[in-house]
């Protein structure tokens, strides 16, 4: 079942915006799909709609045990691992340094940046692996979203842009530790 998608994907808060986007233009340029979300109902409706390109796990990304039964879905479902990893789930936090909501500060660090950093790592781990024995002739890409915010810090959201700099320091650190080894790592900062 593998060669009949180009690449095998992991696409993390796929249940809106830009996760929901990129799963669908994965599916549609012919990549199997694993996606991530806590809406069980509206990753069922993508499973119907997308059909066999597309498989979810549900829960939250920041959980090691869901990101592993990503990875393993991958593989079960497709044949192969993944190779193109998209870090998206992430949760926004208005306020300021003064003001901002610190019961909530745990939560969003939680997703934004231990998740984030979980995903990153077993992304990592696997993928070096891959491209041991396939460099340069095979692809392998984690691509991270960031976020704007994470490098112009606006007092009215300092604290989620204090989770997205975080973002932004890890994932320079893994492209500088893995892309000798063959594996592309991006970040992507929405504004």
């Amino acid at each position: 079942m593998s060669e009949k998608y180009t690449r095998i994907a992991i696409v993390t808060g796929t249940t809106s915006g830009i996760g929901e986007a990129t799963t669908r233009k994965f599916v549609g340029a012919g990549f199997g799909v694993v996606g991530n979300g806590r809406n069980a109902k509206k990753l069922a409706a993508l499973e119907n709609e997308l059909g066999a390109a597309f498989c979810s796990v549900v829960g939250d990304a920041s959980d090691m045990t869901v990101v592993n039964k990503l990875f393993a879905l991958a593989t079960e479902r497709f044949g192969r691992a993944a190779d193109l990893v998209v870090a998206n789930a992430g949760r926004g936090l208005g306020g300021s340094v003064k003001d901002a909501d610190l019961s909530e500060f745990g939560q969003l660090l939680d997703i934004n940046v231990s998740g984030a950093l979980a995903l990153m790592q077993k992304s990592a781990q696997i993928m070096v692996d891959i491209q041991q024995k396939g460099y340069p002739k095979s692809a392998a890409d984690i691509v991270i979203v960031g976020s704007v915010v994470g490098r112009n810090i606006s007092p009215f959201s300092a604290v989620y842009g204090a989770s997205k700099f975080a973002v932004h320091a890890l994932a320079e650190g893994l492209r500088r530790e893995i892309g000798p080894k063959g594996v592309r790592v991006s970040l992507v900062e929405p504004g």
